[in-house]
């Protein structure tokens, strides 16, 4: 070899040293901590079976001018992105702020997995006022379901459900902000589910409670269309009515004087400027009654606009979401971890006298009927008693409305409904919470408030759950047989308690026949 052949060798073989680029062999396995998504490059974690990515912007930040603006795309990025932590959470009274949508990713480790997997959003609960996606651990569900689980923020309380005509600009109507962050975030998953092994094609949206009812609001939406294949709602009944327009615009108009926009010249520029702490404070005198309905919250979904023309429960029945599977289901005792704490456990004890007066106000006209139905020395409790009225009446949350919304669904597409009857367990004060409202959760996700359920219905829920989202039916193999909803009125609803899994009498249960036009 020649000196100078000699003295190239020698500067190519430093040069290698010193690249600070490696390239990986032909057979060298992909990190599945790194991806890239539109925005940019991510770097997750991975963690026993899953790898997670946390904090992940699938909108520009709605702060300043974007305030009640519907959301844009995300601005990408240069480098890697850490996603090791999760996001800020959307403001709230306990804290967050503005700059809050973010999505938390938890996919399965398969390196041997041949295909993309089924996708699940999941829109967290909190009365559309408090709650965070990261609050949800997906790690169980993501790696015993074999599905990648996409939980959200999105915009809270008068934040993303304001409604004032001074906001219906250049396009767009106010009033569900909130619901457009979450159909970003489904578009978001449309564009980038195959980054993390997900299918675009197998999206289920799911929800509990507050993320229950947005759910039916997609299900409503012209803008969510074709966005999602499936769909699961938790605690949360579509027939229930949303706010109108009218009466979002009078709540915002309430808001404005709250916050002192009301006389402004101009009253947009004015709420946009507004401290983020007094709109927390807006509407601070509306009080939610335990015996109201969803309409007497201070903030929730706006029917009558250009993203939800109709209330969800006629767009369900009008076929609105004809050709997408749904599952849904409540608790058996929806409203006893509500109502002890508006009486024995937070105020006035309540004495059978007492709760006579409270039926009569909530039921006027029909109160006597409910008395005859319910009387208080039928439960072992007054407290009790109402418990259990207001579950099966379901007005805010319960029974019957479920039941309403599943039979009106399954004329237009394959339907399974199911009730939780495990006993949480859950004793405060000696007052049993039975299967209170959430008490499902912990039987799907890990939780920071709450003890994992029995390992016998937890396997069986997400086997149920997962099986869905794979193929729009729960039937798997191991599992009790799950049959679908009858348009007829002639509903199979699977009782789910462990050990104790298939069909219960709901309807006779949660007397829906008593209920039905009340």
């Amino acid at each position: 070899m020649s000196s100078r052949s000699r003295v190239t060798a020698l500067c190519l073989a430093v040069a290698a040293v010193l690249s600070p680029t490696v390239v990986p062999s032909a057979s060298a396995a992909p990190d599945p901590a790194l991806v890239r998504v539109d925005g940019g490059l991510l770097r997750g974690v991975s963690a026993g079976d899953v790898v997670r990515f946390r904090g992940v912007p699938y909108a520009r930040p709605p702060v300043g001018e974007l305030r009640w603006r519907a959301p844009r795309p995300p601005r990408p990025w240069s480098g890697v992105r850490d996603a090791g932590t999760a996001g800020r959470r959307c403001a709230q009274p306990s804290g967050g702020g503005e700059d809050c949508l973010y999505a938390d990713v938890t996919a399965p480790l398969r390196p041997g997995r041949a295909g993309p997997l089924p996708v699940v959003v999941w829109l967290h609960g909190g009365g559309l006022t408090t709650g965070g996606g990261s609050d949800y651990d997906a790690a169980r569900l993501a790696a015993a379901g074999d599905v990648v689980v996409v939980s959200v923020n999105y915009r809270l309380g008068a934040l993303g459900f304001l409604s004032h005509p001074a906001l219906d600009e250049r396009g767009g109507v106010s009033g569900n902000h909130g619901l457009m962050d979450q159909t970003r975030a489904l578009a978001w998953v449309r564009t980038n589910a195959a980054a993390f092994g997900g299918d675009p094609g197998r999206v289920t949206l799911a929800g509990q409670s507050a993320g229950a009812r947005s759910v039916c609001a997609h299900l409503a939406s012209p803008a969510s269309r074709g966005l999602f294949q499936r769909a699961v709602v938790q605690s949360g009944a579509c027939a229930n009515p949303v706010l109108t327009k009218s009466a979002a615009d009078a709540r915002g108009a309430r808001a404005a004087r709250d916050v002192g926009c009301a006389e402004a010249a101009d009253v947009a520029a004015c709420l946009r400027r507004a401290p983020v702490a007094d709109l927390l404070d807006a509407l601070g005198d509306v009080e939610t009654p335990v015996t109201g309905r969803i309409t007497d919250d201070a903030w929730g979904p706006v029917a009558g606009t250009p993203f939800l023309p109709r209330q969800p429960g006629a767009a369900l029945r009008r076929g609105s979401a004809a050709g997408v599977p749904l599952l849904i289901g409540s608790t058996r005792d929806e409203m006893r971890s509500f109502v002890p704490y508006a009486y024995d456990l937070g105020g006035e004890p309540l004495t059978a006298r007492r709760y006579a007066e409270v039926v009569t106000e909530t039921f006027g006209d029909d109160a006597p009927a409910v008395l005859r139905r319910y009387p208080a020395a039928g439960d072992p409790s007054p407290v009790l008693a109402l418990s259990r009225v207001l579950t099966d009446w379901g007005g805010r949350i319960g029974a019957c409305p479920t039941l309403a919304t599943a039979t009106s669904a399954a004329r237009h597409a394959p339907v399974y409904a199911y009730e939780l009857a495990q006993d949480s367990g859950t004793v405060i004060d000696g007052f049993p919470f039975g299967a209170h409202h959430s008490a499902d959760l912990p039987y799907l996700f890990d939780l920071p408030w709450a003890e994992p359920g029995p390992p016998g219905l937890t396997a069986a829920m997400t086997g149920y759950w997962a099986a869905f989202a794979h193929r729009g039916d729960p039937n798997g193999a191991g599992l009790p047989r799950w049959r679908p909803v009858r348009a007829d009125g002639r509903t199979t609803v699977l009782g789910l308690a462990d050990g104790a899994i298939g069909p219960t009498p709901f309807a006779a249960d949660h007397r829906c026949g008593f209920w039905a036009g009340r």
